[in-house]
């Protein structure tokens, strides 16, 4: 699984505001915290460096990908590199070439040189009406990601990448699985709503159909525009149990990934060596 037996991660909770400067600020604390707890991996939310009031506020600071002098991109790498640690950043508000109107939700891998290591695009975008009046229309202003898995060698273990509705699919987690995932990250800004009813379960299901650790980071509180998120951000293992979690609060969620717990809960139901489709 890893380059150790066992491997601490940690999913950072923040209430992200209109601010890059103050998040970044926000998301640098968490880190520092996940680092010296001995964290090899860490998983910013959804849209940790902005959420403004409108969905078109965040075109205002959208990057060129790879432009590591630019604020968001430039910051990741830096403190990647500074406190020798794999980030999972969230998502960043990447230019979509040809079209200032819309940005990719990309969510990038940094490894503890600083390195760039994968890149994900959100394919799957927030179109919906929120029983109880919410209204969100993601694709106004994102661009959808190609439909096809990344997968990504970590320190933690092998690292399948997902974003936020992402969750509601299984088809991608199981291509994921397919690809040898073994970690799944889920950063995510939920809807307090649909999160009271649907988050853990969601996550405890990915986990348990595809036998991998899950580390889910969210946004929690109310946000510009009066936006709530749900929080509770946790990190579940291979069997469905919730390993850490956390409601509310800024926050670094650390638990232990091991690769014989993975190894054990596959040899002992080995659900996926049954699969026919």
């Amino acid at each position: 699984m890893s380059q150790q037996p066992a491997a601490a991660v940690a999913a950072i909770q923040m209430s992200s505001v209109a601010d890059v400067g103050r998040n970044l600020e926000t998301a640098l604390q968490l880190l520092r915290q996940a680092a010296a707890a001995g964290a090899v991996l860490a998983v910013l939310p959804e849209n940790f460096a902005f959420m403004g009031a409108h969905e078109r506020d965040k075109l205002a600071f959208a990057e060129a990908d790879g432009d590591e002098q630019a604020p968001i991109q430039g910051f990741l790498a830096r403190t990647a590199r500074a406190l020798g640690l794999c980030i999972v950043a969230g998502t960043v508000p990447l230019a979509v070439p040809g079209d200032a109107g819309k940005v990719y939700a990309a969510c990038l891998v940094y490894d503890a040189q600083g390195r760039r290591a994968a890149r994900y695009d959100k394919i799957h975008l927030f179109d919906v009406e929120v029983p109880g009046g919410e209204r969100y229309r993601e694709s106004a202003t994102i661009a959808a990601g190609a439909p096809q898995p990344v997968v990504v060698d970590t320190p933690a273990g092998r690292l399948g990448l997902s974003v936020c509705y992402d969750l509601r699919f299984p088809e991608l987690y199981r291509a994921m699985a397919a690809a040898g995932a073994e970690i799944l990250s889920v950063p995510s800004a939920f809807t307090a709503r649909t999160g009271r009813v649907h988050w853990e379960p969601l996550l405890r299901a990915r986990a348990i159909e595809n036998q991998c650790y899950v580390i889910a980071p969210g946004q929690y509180g109310t946000h510009a525009g009066g936006r709530a998120t749900h929080g509770h951000s946790l990190v579940a293992d291979p069997w469905g149990e919730v390993l850490a979690c956390q409601q509310s609060g800024d926050a670094a969620v650390l638990a232990t990934v091991s690769d014989e717990r993975l190894a054990q809960v596959r040899a002992s139901f080995p659900s996926l060596a049954h699969r026919r489709l």
